[in-house]
């Protein structure tokens, strides 16, 4: 589980956006004071810092500078209440890897927080017999390549991200299909049986069922054994 290490001392953006995030499986760590902040993201354990620009007792570009400082390469996802364009600057000089205005869109926030994660995230996972290299975009099953089309690759890759744990029909349609109009539940279920299909051994001696297991009325899960 991702912990997100969230320095923001309005609690009208802070408590919904908490929740958020731990609607979305991460662990969250909420902040109001900047001396703090840096004192928690320094200690590690974190996997990403939202941080607020304007927080009290230091601000929000002087932790990151000290972050970048002590040579930490923890991601940063600074959030701002100023939209001129200078200011964005400095905070990327800063050492921040993206930047927010408020007010934001909850939908557009998550997008980035995702994807800042991902880049971080390992490159190739592992499990069950299944291995995903994500640079490379290959799969192997029980030492053997399967080839996946596209929107496969990425709905495999956010049930194994989240393996062992069940990921909501919402949250995989808004992972792997975030166009506009995007297909709805009857093309997952397809995807899912296709998927299933090609993940099974060759010989038959495992059912699909078992890697991609149907959790009714919620979603699916990837299981780990």
């Amino acid at each position: 589980m991702s912990v997100v290490l969230l320095a923001e001392d309005d609690p009208a953006i802070a408590m919904p956006l908490s929740r958020a995030l731990q609607r979305e499986g991460y662990s969250v760590q909420v902040i109001e004071d900047g001396t703090q902040a840096l004192h928690a993201a320094s200690d590690g354990g974190v996997d990403l810092l939202v941080l607020d620009l304007g927080l009290p007792h230091m601000d929000g570009l002087e932790i990151c500078r000290r972050l970048r400082a002590q040579g930490r390469g923890l991601p940063v996802l600074m959030l701002t209440a100023r939209t001129d364009e200078v200011d964005f600057v400095v905070g990327l000089d800063a050492g921040a890897d993206d930047y927010v205005a408020k007010p934001f869109r909850l939908a557009e926030l998550m997008a980035r927080i995702r994807a800042l994660l991902r880049r971080n995230a390992p490159e190739n996972l592992e499990i069950g017999g299944v291995r995903l290299e994500l640079t490379a975009r290959r799969v192997i099953v029980d030492e053997h390549e399967v080839q996946l089309a596209n929107k496969e690759f990425e709905l495999l890759r956010v049930l194994m991200q989240h393996a062992g744990e069940v990921v909501t029909r919402e949250d995989i349609l808004e992972e792997v299909w975030p166009e506009p109009g995007r297909k709805g539940s009857k093309t997952l279920d397809m995807h899912i049986s296709w998927l299933r299909r090609k993940l099974s051994d060759s010989n038959g001696s495992r059912l699909d069922e078992q890697r991609i297991a149907t959790v009714r009325g919620v979603g699916f899960r990837f299981n780990t054994d």
